[in-house]
């Protein structure tokens, strides 16, 4: 196989094992503290170990930006916990909403005259999921909360992907994402570990989930995502790994029956439309090279 194919087959290969994050935590019965803590540490580990080349540039910078990432990750866990799988990665979604208002200050970036248009249509998806009251479900016990916790993961989100961009501005890194990965997988551990203890009637199951959550669905999915962007243009992969919040609400609702309302299916899609669009128009804004995986 030509390294490009194999390449576009390594990020389609990550975004399919990203996208099975949302079921994956549903599934596992342990709080979401113990999830979120557990799942963070054990992908640190796994990526320490899966690169040697992660191991250094551990300098200030990442720390600072490896906030914004543990934060994104805890977050995208507590809010699966409360909301629907769609709802969750629809409104991490927006994160491209956020970095179009905030880059003109904090990186100095202009906003064209069509970033106000996908700005409009990110704002408009985004207003969707707060229409109306989503009714309680089993898998989704407190859609509001949940909701709001996913919309604070597209903040934190789109200040990972602009940490990102000023690292590599500063300093010439373009390689600091996965010592962001391993160092805000780390705090994300630490942070949520006192909510974590003690672990009680905690099944077989629980920890084989968790620990796939943590070694495959963020380690191994982002081993092949670093592989593949040496060799796939940023455009391209941002494209493909639009497949992951495209699938993330199929495998919630063939796993846990898991409906999300009208009102979130036409946010979601806008939101994906909009964020596609984006991409198309302004590759060179997209997604940076060796970005750090969705959560």
């Amino acid at each position: 196989m030509k390294p490009m194919s194999r390449a576009r087959l390594q990020v389609l290969a990550a975004a399919l094992i990203f996208s099975v994050g949302g079921a994956g935590i549903k599934a596992c019965a342990l709080t979401s503290w113990q999830v979120a803590s557990f799942r963070s540490g054990i992908a640190a580990l796994a990526v320490w170990l899966m690169m040697p080349e992660a191991r250094r540039g551990f300098r200030r910078p990442v720390w600072l930006v490896s906030l914004a990432y543990a934060a994104t990750v805890l977050l995208f866990v507590l809010a699966n916990k409360l909301t629907t799988s769609a709802n969750t990665i629809f409104l991490q979604s927006t994160a491209p909403l956020y970095i179009l208002l905030l880059a003109p200050a904090l990186l100095r970036e202009k906003t064209r005259a069509f970033d106000w248009a996908i700005i409009g249509l990110l704002a408009i998806g985004l207003s969707f999921f707060f229409v109306g009251a989503e009714a309680p479900l089993r898998t989704a016990p407190n859609p509001a909360l949940g909701n709001i916790l996913a919309a604070a993961a597209g903040i934190t989100w789109a200040l990972t992907v602009m940490g990102l961009r000023w690292i590599g501005r500063a300093e010439g890194a373009a390689g600091s994402a996965p010592a962001v990965v391993i160092a805000g997988n780390a705090i994300a551990f630490l942070v949520a570990l006192p909510f974590a203890l003690p672990v009680e009637h905690a099944r077989a199951l629980d920890w084989v989930i968790v620990s796939g959550l943590g070694v495959v669905q963020i380690g191994v999915a982002y081993v092949f995502l670093v592989r593949a962007m040496r060799h796939v243009p940023a455009l391209e992969a941002s494209v493909l790994l639009l497949l992951e919040p495209a699938l993330n609400p199929l495998w919630a609702w063939i796993i846990h029956g898991e409906r999300p309302g009208p009102w979130s299916n036409a946010g979601g899609l806008l939101i994906l439309g909009a964020t596609g669009l984006k991409t198309w128009l302004d590759s060179p804004r997209g997604r940076p090279r060796n970005a750090p995986p969705a959560p």
